[in-house]
């Protein structure tokens, strides 16, 4: 069988540790889509050492900005990051889901104030802002209007 490697990167961001079929999400997060012009490299359902599998994201030439990591650490809570230049890993860390999430989610009840048409036609407009309540399974909690949201992706704004 023949085994395919994927090439290092000289400057960037490799997001490894990604649950399982998740690696999509994160592409999405990162607003990657058919204009990119940097490489980006997918590897999805790959053995970890621990015997599961995972999803590994590397994007040359850029790194992440603390918004673009938290929406991350929502939904692969897992993830590591690690910064490289100069093909050498600089910088290695764990994402860790915020105890606040303000702007990233939008709350699925219609009638919350973040929601509302007048808050949306106001001069200051209302920001999304949620409590984590769980991690494991992810559940979030509008402190506007108390609902919860169990899967965070589906409403990331």
């Amino acid at each position: 069988m023949k085994e395919f490697k994927i090439q290092p990167i000289k400057n960037g961001t490799v997001i490894d540790h990604i649950d399982s079929g998740k690696a999509l999400k994160v592409i999405k997060i990162l607003g990657i889509d058919e204009n990119v012009s940097s490489v980006v490299s997918v590897v999805m359902h790959v053995q970890s050492s621990k015997k599961t599998y995972k999803d590994i994201v590397k994007v040359e030439d850029r790194e992440l900005n603390p918004k673009e990591l938290d929406k991350i650490a929502l939904i692969a809570p897992n993830a590591t990051i690690n910064i490289i230049r100069d093909y050498e890993v600089v910088k290695k860390t764990k994402v860790h889901p915020p105890e606040r999430v303000k702007g990233i989610v939008r709350c699925a009840n219609p009638n919350c104030i973040t929601n509302s048409r007048t808050a949306l036609d106001t001069m200051e407009p209302v920001e999304p802002e949620f409590i984590v309540e769980s991690v494991k399974p992810m559940r979030l909690r509008c402190v506007y209007c108390e609902r919860e949201l169990e899967n965070p992706e589906e409403h990331l704004i």
